[in-house]
């Protein structure tokens, strides 16, 4: 009964109010930067006079010709020393954009970087009713593919590792990753017996990636031992209440992990409000677009 007052709430403000509307729009550039600090990583792993272990996560930047303020603010984030990058998908909104996510990116391709994609990266978005996304309802994926191919390729030349269904152990700011991740569970796209079983024993830090927070993944990174699981898809609700309370997630995590940190199990939870939005829903509501600055810390000693 409450959220569907809050749908009916939200839809009437929207449907009726230019103001609203108008200010939804404002917000598409009102990019916002959060740092956070997660206690992970035993004494002594941290190096010299290091006091973190930095990883920047991004997601959904849905890239369209012409968004020029938003290439200039990603590339400015290379200003946060980033000892990671991960990227969790949605990359691409129109089919003519790899230039201007590469242009955006090209300061943080020169840093060590994972990434998978989402259901965006390999196919253009559908025309859509804004309000619908505050139905939840699952969508189909268009039939016009985007070149996420040389999205790919130009990642992977410049250094970054593909997750997609791939284990990877490596040193980053001398901290030994293990990562794995999948391919887009919204759209049943993930193959999990690819990648199961613990990471690597002998890592500092495991890391799990996943374009959609879908629970059922979650799950099994969580039972294998994984201790943060970054993922984006939600767009933290983006049409939300006063507050920043989402009201959906378009997918099967609840609407308190629609955004940010949170548990899950064992595991550490990160969802990424992302930084753009299907360009037939350009709107966001009490949710900005953001990046986060994951400060990774060593647990007390004993």
């Amino acid at each position: 009964m409450i959220r569907r007052a809050a749908l009916a709430a939200t839809g009437a403000a929207l449907t009726g109010g230019t103001a609203l509307t108008a200010w939804g729009n404002r917000e598409l550039e009102n990019f916002r930067l959060h740092e956070v600090t997660i206690p992970l990583l035993a004494p002594g792993t941290l190096r010299g006079e290091a006091t973190d272990f930095r990883i920047l996560h991004l997601s959904d930047l849905h890239m369209l010709p012409g968004q020029d303020t938003k290439c200039e603010w990603v590339a400015s984030l290379i200003d946060t020393d980033p000892d990671l990058v991960v990227n969790t998908g949605d990359n691409l909104g129109d089919a003519k954009t790899v230039p201007e996510v590469l242009r955006a990116l090209g300061p943080l391709l020169s840093r060590p970087g994972l990434f998978v994609f989402g259901s965006n990266d390999y196919w253009a978005p559908r025309p859509v009713n804004p309000l619908g996304y505050l139905a939840g309802r699952k969508r189909p994926v268009s039939d016009v593919e985007l070149p996420w191919r040389d999205l790919r390729a130009a990642f992977v030349e410049r250094g970054w590792q593909d997750a997609t269904h791939a284990r990877r152990e490596f040193k980053a700011g001398h901290v030994r990753i293990a990562a794995a991740g999948v391919d887009d569970p919204h759209h049943d796209l993930d193959d999990y017996d690819t990648i199961a079983g613990p990471p690597h024993r002998d890592c500092d830090l495991a890391i799990a990636l996943s374009h959609a927070p879908e629970p059922r993944i979650l799950q099994q990174f969580a039972d294998d031992g994984y201790q943060l699981a970054l993922c984006g898809h939600t767009h933290g609700g983006q049409l939300c209440l006063p507050g920043g309370h989402a009201i959906v997630t378009n997918c099967g995590i609840n609407a308190r992990r629609a955004k940010g940190l949170s548990r899950f199990g064992p595991m550490h939870l990160h969802v990424s409000e992302g930084l753009g939005t299907s360009r037939y829903a350009p709107l966001r509501l009490f949710c900005p677009p953001a990046a986060t600055l994951l400060r990774v810390t060593e647990l007390p000693s004993a």
